[in-house]
C-alpha cells in the first residue's frame, strides 16, 4: 500500500437500466471492516425484495479486500466492482450494487460490463480525495499577530482546528506535511525569531475533492 491513496468524498448514488434490470449503485466512505459489512446490510435491508445486493469494500488499515456476488454467476459482479476501486486506487471505500432483475439474462459478459458500469457511476458521484500526511501544531501568539498568523497559515494550506484565548492566542492548526518547513520560517520572519511552531503529531486527512 502507498502511503497516499484516495478515498470517497462523500456518500453517492447512481441508477441505470440494463435489458430492464435495473441497477443501483451506491458508494460510502468507511474506516473499518465492521463499517463496510454494516453499511452492507443496511443497504441489504432496504433493498429486501431486490434480486441481488452485490457488494465489495477495500479498507487500508490493515489492508482487508472483499467481495460478495449474492447469487450472481462467481466473478461477474464483486469482482469486476472491486476492479473499478482498484484501478481507481480508492481505498475505505464501500459500495453496493443492486439489482432488480428484468426478466432478461445478460450473460457473464453483460453482468460484468453492468456491475462494473455501476460502481464507477456511483464512484464517479462521490467523488474522491487524496489522502495526504498533514501536520498538527501549536502556535501561540499576542494578540496583535493574531490576524498575520490567520492569514499567513491560509497561505501555506493550512486549517485552523481552534484558537484559546488567554494571556495569547493559542492557535492549533494542521498543515500538508509538504509545508511545514516554509511555514516554520515564515512564522520566524513574522515574529523576529520569537515564536516556533510547537509539533503535535502527524495525521492523514483527505484534500479537496479532485477533477477526473
Amino acid at each position: 500500500m502507498s502511503e497516499e491513496y484516495f478515498v470517497p468524498c462523500e456518500e453517492a448514488e447512481s441508477e441505470f437500466t440494463e435489458k430492464r434490470s435495473r441497477f443501483i449503485g451506491r458508494v460510502a466512505r468507511v474506516e473499518t471492516e465492521a463499517d463496510a459489512r454494516a453499511y452492507i446490510e443496511q443497504i441489504k435491508k432496504r433493498h429486501y425484495d431486490a434480486r441481488h445486493n452485490c457488494w465489495c469494500y477495500l479498507i487500508h488499515e490493515g489492508g482487508a479486500v472483499r467481495y460478495g456476488d449474492d447469487g450472481e454467476p462467481q466473478g461477474t459482479a464483486g469482482q469486476p466492482m472491486l476492479g473499478v476501486f482498484q484501478r481507481e486506487g480508492v481505498e475505505n471505500a464501500v459500495c453496493v450494487v443492486t439489482r432488480y432483475f428484468g426478466g432478461v439474462l445478460l450473460g457473464a459478459g453483460g453482468l460484468t460490463r453492468a456491475y462494473a458500469k455501476s460502481a464507477k457511476d456511483a464512484l464517479d458521484a462521490a467523488g474522491k480525495a487524496r489522502m495526504t500526511l498533514w501536520t498538527r501544531e501549536r502556535v501561540a501568539v499576542p494578540y496583535p499577530l493574531f490576524e498575520r498568523l490567520t492569514r499567513l497559515i491560509d497561505a501555506h494550506g493550512g486549517v485552523t482546528e481552534s484558537s484559546d484565548y488567554g494571556a495569547d492566542v493559542a492557535v492549533t492548526l494542521r498543515l500538508p506535511q509538504a509545508k511545514t518547513e516554509a511555514f516554520a520560517a515564515a512564522l520566524t520572519e513574522l515574529s523576529n525569531g520569537g515564536i516556533s511552531p510547537e509539533i503535535l503529531g502527524t495525521v492523514f486527512l483527505p484534500g479537496a475533492r479532485e477533477n477526473d
